[in-house]
């Protein structure tokens, strides 16, 4: 029997609410345990459903929902959950500030509901949602403000090879182009892939990228 994953519905449009539970609900492989208006809502929900992942508007009411990604996937969180931020403000600095509060991914409204579904399955994989182009132009553009202070440590407990590796995702690279580059197999990529995000403990390769900027591994 196929488990399904729990998804947590958050957003201040009733309507915009609605169409998501009903799309989401209709999958065979997808439940939604629950819906709210507001990040303070989405927070106390996802600490009592444990969601597999949280679909999390922008701008709401009492907690926007930067500083609920914040509260449920950020920086010392015990038990992150995967939040996947959805809004009709297309600006890079919404996308940079999601992203720096620990989500796994970002859409915009307009997307399909297709584009919805495939997301919200990639961020419950573990995996990034961003394209990769869209990665490399959105933290190429932020690298400056991501780059640590001049006394941080820049040394990371990788080998050559994986650093190597490390390089090429913030570069925006697929586990494609980085078999290409460096004439390996796809399955040799994962491997270093999945091996990076251990020993840096990192939840996907969007925070990897982010580490490398910060650490000044590229430019």
């Amino acid at each position: 029997m196929t488990v399904s994953l729990r998804v947590l519905v958050c957003d201040d449009q009733p309507l915009i609410r609605t169409g998501f539970t009903t799309i989401i609900g209709a999958q065979p492989d997808l439940e939604v345990v629950g819906e709210c208006g507001d990040g303070r809502a989405a927070v106390e929900l996802a600490g009592r459903l444990r969601p597999d992942v949280v679909v999390m508007d922008v701008r709401m009411p009492v907690l926007d929902g930067i500083e609920a990604t914040r509260l449920l996937a950020g920086a010392g969180v015990t038990h992150p959950v995967k939040v996947l931020v959805v809004t009709t403000f297309n600006l890079d600095e919404y996308v940079y500030e999601a992203l720096r509060a620990g989500a796994s991914g970002f859409l915009l409204k307009d997307a399909p509901p297709a584009q919805l579904l495939h997301g919200i399955r990639t961020v419950a994989s573990g995996a990034a949602l961003l394209a990769p182009e869209v990665t490399r132009q959105l933290l190429g553009r932020y690298a400056a403000r991501i780059r640590p202070a001049e006394d941080t440590p820049q040394d990371a407990p990788l080998t050559p090879r994986e650093l190597e590796v490390l390089r090429l995702i913030a570069d925006g690279r697929s586990n494609s182009e980085i078999a290409a580059t460096l004439v390996i197999s796809h399955e040799t990529v994962k491997t270093y892939v999945s091996r990076i995000l251990t020993k840096l403990d990192l939840r996907d390769r969007v925070q990897a990228v982010v580490y490398a900027y910060r650490r000044g591994l590229v430019n």
